[in-house]
């Protein structure tokens, strides 16, 4: 057998188990979320989120949206320097992100069953 064959049944080979994976995947929720920031956003995303009453306030004046915050959350970037994630009873996390050329960037104290926003900064 010729090395370009070889090659030929290589490609067809690996072409049709790209598509029977495609088919098999199709729809399914997969995440891949191997990275520690990637693995505290999906944690916060996935609790309760409360809103410390600083946070309401600046709701209710429109200051900022939830749909920034929720952005935020579930694109930003966790910052590890200048979070305290060792803190009993729950963890203390800065996550930054832009929105709407905003900076934005939360304190987020993540708790077993709920995460509470205390503290927001938009640059």
């Amino acid at each position: 057998m010729k090395l370009i064959q070889r090659i030929g049944y290589y490609l067809g080979g690996f072409s049709l188990g790209l598509i029977i994976l495609a088919f098999f995947l199709n729809g399914k929720k997969t995440s891949c979320s191997y990275g520690p920031d990637a693995r505290v956003l999906k944690n916060i995303s996935s609790k309760k989120i409360m809103y410390s009453t600083h946070i309401n306030s600046l709701l209710a004046n429109n200051t900022i949206d939830t749909t920034a915050i929720q952005y935020v959350l579930k694109k930003g970037d966790i910052n590890f320097s200048e979070s305290n994630t060792r803190q009993e009873p729950c963890g203390l996390y800065i996550v930054e992100g832009d929105f709407n050329d905003k900076e934005i960037a939360l304190t987020v104290e993540n708790c077993d069953s709920i995460a509470t926003i205390t503290s927001l900064k938009v640059n």
